[in-house]
């Protein structure tokens, strides 16, 4: 009898002990997300004049991040970095969602700024920033990937999404910037081109002038 009061007493103890680990390790991560989060928002209030070079807006800024988050993506590409807005609002997402950003970006000067700007934010360690041509470096990622955002060279747009989409998960989307320019050289072939595609939804989210088209991948053929 006395055993096996002592067996379930350290069972109790133990089972204890076990959700104390537990609810400590959670408070602490959510201590780790407010902080994160706080570092984001400030930097982002403190830079919200200084994206001209090349950058997205905020409103776009913010779509990117609410689809990661919805849909929770993980593996993510920016294909056209500049200083780093866009990869700033998805590497914010995917560091909630457990995620890891890659991002390319051509001009050496842009690409450091953009290191500069990603510690600063505090989210260097969810970004793998390379400094590439895209042309050459998309089609050499491995993949799979479940989160595209183009928002480089628009007459490369369509030669993008044919390199990446077999790589694409079904359920992911392969996202491209100023499209509503469609005057733009390679905007509207790219547009008609994923719109044809049966196994891809394609929509156009306008939160901001320029525009962003969103395929997601509905099957694999």
């Amino acid at each position: 009898m006395k055993t096996k009061i002592s067996i379930r007493s350290f069972s109790i103890f133990f089972l204890l002990f076990s959700n104390l680990l537990v609810n400590t390790a959670l408070c602490e991560e959510a201590k780790i997300n407010i902080d994160l989060d706080a570092k984001v928002t400030g930097f982002l209030e403190s830079h919200r004049e200084q994206w001209a070079d090349w950058n997205i807006p905020e409103a776009d800024g913010r779509v990117l991040y609410d689809l990661i988050i919805k849909n929770n993506y993980k593996n993510a590409v920016d294909i056209g970095t500049s200083t780093g807005h866009s990869a700033i609002w998805m590497a914010w997402a995917l560091s909630k969602t457990g995620g890891r950003l890659i991002t390319i970006e051509i001009n050496e000067g842009r690409y450091k700024k953009a290191l500069t700007n990603f510690k600063e934010a505090g989210l260097s360690e969810y970004i793998d920033a390379r400094l590439a041509d895209a042309h050459e470096l998309v089609k050499n990622l491995e993949g799979p990937f479940d989160f595209i955002f183009s928002d480089a060279d628009k007459e490369w747009y369509k030669n993008y999404f044919i390199a990446l989409a077999p790589k694409l998960d079904v359920g992911g989307c392969f996202t491209a910037h100023n499209v509503s320019a469609d005057y733009v050289r390679g905007i509207a072939e790219f547009l008609e081109y994923v719109q044809s595609l049966s196994n891809f939804d394609t929509t156009i989210n306008r939160s901001s002038h320029a525009g962003i088209s969103i395929s997601c991948k509905r099957a694999e053929k």
